[in-house]
């Protein structure tokens, strides 16, 4: 389980311009559409799609992380601190970025299943969002 936490995240450069690239958030803030199974507060390691045309008022917040280690009282106010889908769409009509994905993907980052989250989870992930027409991700963390 240590060596977990000893691998870095690889960087990959850029091929294009921002102003060309569609770009998804992926999330572990565990951001899903009301109408979505809520993520379990006890650990899980599921995601939920969501659409990029969503209304920021079809989105909440289930998380397992107590809020001393994971406040979410801004994220309750506005969703975009975590879920910055409206600003994509802004950065999108200011041409800043070439689009906003139809998909993004998020998910509960609290888990006590690490190994499970790392050989399954995140590969999972990083498969539906290397098969989209994404050129790069917005990571954000709850």
């Amino acid at each position: 389980m240590a060596d977990l936490s000893r691998r870095c995240v690889p960087f990959t450069p850029p091929t294009r311009k921002l102003s060309e690239m569609t770009i998804a958030i992926v999330s572990t803030a565990g951001v899903h559409l009301k109408e979505q199974e809520p993520f379990s507060k006890e650990g899980d390691d599921t995601w939920r799609h969501i659409p990029g045309d969503v209304n920021v008022a079809d989105l909440m917040i289930t998380h397992g992380a107590p809020e001393e280690h994971y406040d979410r009282t801004q994220a309750k106010q506005d969703i975009n601190v975590i879920f910055p889908i409206e600003r994509l769409h802004e950065l999108a009509a200011q041409g800043v970025i070439g689009g906003v994905s139809e998909r993004h993907w998020s998910l509960m980052g609290y888990s006590l299943r690490l190994q499970k989250y790392y050989n399954e989870t995140a590969p999972a992930v990083a498969k539906e969002v290397e098969r989209s027409s994404v050129d790069a991700v917005l990571l954000t963390a709850g």
